[in-house]
């Protein structure tokens, strides 16, 4: 590598390390060609993921969020060179041929985030996971060197559980934000609303339909397991996050489970979990 091209790489390593701190340990675990491609989809990610924490008009995310978009489509104007997460993602394509189609897709679906319009119905909660957590995992299995049409249930399941718990373990910072990613309609059937949500106290129907979302993400975990064996033993590596969303899950499906009073994992309890994991029979290349 260059001077440039090894200042890049470092560069999207750090921002997944301080934002991504599960998917950069993963990383660990999967050879040195693959890490430096996972490394700069991850931190692809973590600017898409970001954009609507860092504005105050929607606009202002509209145009950001443009930019990777032309920029994906060749349309750049040679910014790719000032950004090293840009010239680290365009490698990973050019190196893995990645299909630019699923990475428009993401930051499409990271529209949503622009604004406080709150998640209709658990279906589009899952149309919102399968564009953005499952494409993660979908893409990083094919730098590892799945076949892509072996990951389409895989990745479906662990994505859509992905999210439901990453809608739980951010629902205090979303509640503040006054977004709501709890869908209207499970809220609904048990009796709560948004504006419970955003009062940031547990009510009994609140806890109603929190537990029904952490159920729901128990049985795609489920699910995944059966497709996950299917892959190449490397490729299964790319999945080590969930062995991170197993143990939250577990923390959601307790009775005293509450969203509001934080809980989060060290960095040393993150790797050892994803050490620990990366030599079971699930997950070991």
């Amino acid at each position: 590598m260059s001077t440039s091209q090894h200042d890049a790489a470092e560069f999207c390593a750090g921002l997944v390390r301080e934002f991504d701190f599960t998917r950069y340990a993963s990383t660990l675990f999967v050879p040195p060609e693959q890490r430096r491609a996972l490394l700069a989809l991850y931190a692809f990610n973590v600017e898409i993921a970001r954009v609507h924490e860092h504005i105050r008009q929607p606009l202002a995310g509209e145009i950001r969020l443009q930019w990777w978009t032309d920029m994906l489509a060749g349309q750049g104007q040679g910014y790719v060179e000032g950004s090293p997460v840009a010239s680290e993602l365009m490698r990973a394509i050019d190196a893995h041929a990645l299909p630019v189609a699923r990475l428009t897709r993401l930051i499409e679906a990271h529209q949503f985030d622009l604004y406080n319009d709150p998640m209709p119905d658990i279906d589009m909660l899952d149309a919102y996971a399968l564009d953005t957590a499952s494409a993660l995992f979908d893409l990083g299995a094919r730098i590892a060197g799945a076949a892509p049409d072996a990951l389409a249930e895989v990745t479906r399941q662990a994505g859509i559980a992905e999210t439901y718990l990453h809608v739980l373990t951010r629902l205090p910072f979303d509640a503040s934000r006054q977004q709501l990613y709890v869908p209207l309609d499970l809220l609904a059937a048990q009796g709560s609303s948004a504006d419970e949500v955003f009062a940031g106290r547990m009510t009994p129907a609140l806890r109603a339909a929190l537990d029904e979302l952490s159920g729901l993400a128990l049985s795609h975990f489920k699910l995944m397991y059966g497709p996950l064996m299917a892959l190449p033993p490397g490729a299964r590596r790319v999945f080590l996050p969930m062995a991170m969303a197993r143990r939250t899950l577990e923390r959601t499906l307790l009775p005293d489970f509450d969203p509001y009073k934080p809980q989060p994992d060290s960095r040393l309890r993150i790797l050892w979990t994803l050490w620990r994991a990366s030599r079971s029979r699930d997950f070991r290349g």
